[in-house]
């Protein structure tokens, strides 16, 4: 008879997401995912079967975290040019903060040229979040506050590629007075 479980399964995927956000994929070790969760390499293996699928599991707990924050903002009732103001400075005080930059950016330049399963995960959160932003720009050109002859969807490509090139240029060394510059560029588009 399997003993039950003595710990919190969703505390453990986020103490491992936290470890993998810090460390990125392969740096991460198993013993850096033991210090981590508090959990035993059994435990960890017998709950989760492998580092990979730990992996996946703290991605797709990440992307639900911030992904949802997001697309919860942008289907507010805020002008559409804040909604994205605000999104984006998120973005610039995060990677102003801590600058561990974006685990699904990391995790989409270290592993989704070789790991089809990350980058399925990458994509469907791609296409969700532009999805967000199209909605939100659609309700903008309604609303007056986006001209009618702009590009819906060819914004929310552009503005999520700011996104992630806000985090990359942060982690390259771009100052906040250099990221909100790109920001204001950004939204001017709209």
């Amino acid at each position: 008879m399997a003993r039950p479980r003595k710990f919190d399964e969703g505390q453990a995927v986020d103490a491992a997401m936290r470890a993998f956000w810090a460390g990125g994929y392969e740096a991460t070790s198993t013993q850096d995912l033991c210090d981590a969760t508090g959990l035993g390499r059994s435990s960890i293996y017998n709950t989760f079967k492998s580092k990979h699928d730990l992996f996946g599991r703290a991605l797709r707990h990440y992307i639900e975290a911030v992904s949802g924050r997001q697309i919860e903002l942008l289907g507010g009732e805020a002008p559409v040019r804040e909604k994205f103001r605000a999104l984006l400075g998120q973005v610039v005080d995060d990677e102003c903060g801590d600058r561990r930059g974006c685990l699904a950016v990391n995790a989409g330049i270290e592993l989704a040229s070789q790991d089809p399963e990350v980058a399925g995960l990458l994509k469907r959160d791609y296409e969700r979040r532009v999805e967000a932003m199209r909605e939100a720009i659609e309700a903008g050109k309604r609303a007056g506050d986006v001209a009618p002859g702009r590009d819906a969807l060819a914004l929310a490509h552009f503005i999520h590629a700011m996104t992630g090139g806000l985090r990359v240029a942060a982690r390259g060394g771009a100052d906040r007075a250099a990221l909100e510059r790109v920001v204001a560029t950004a939204l001017d588009a709209l």
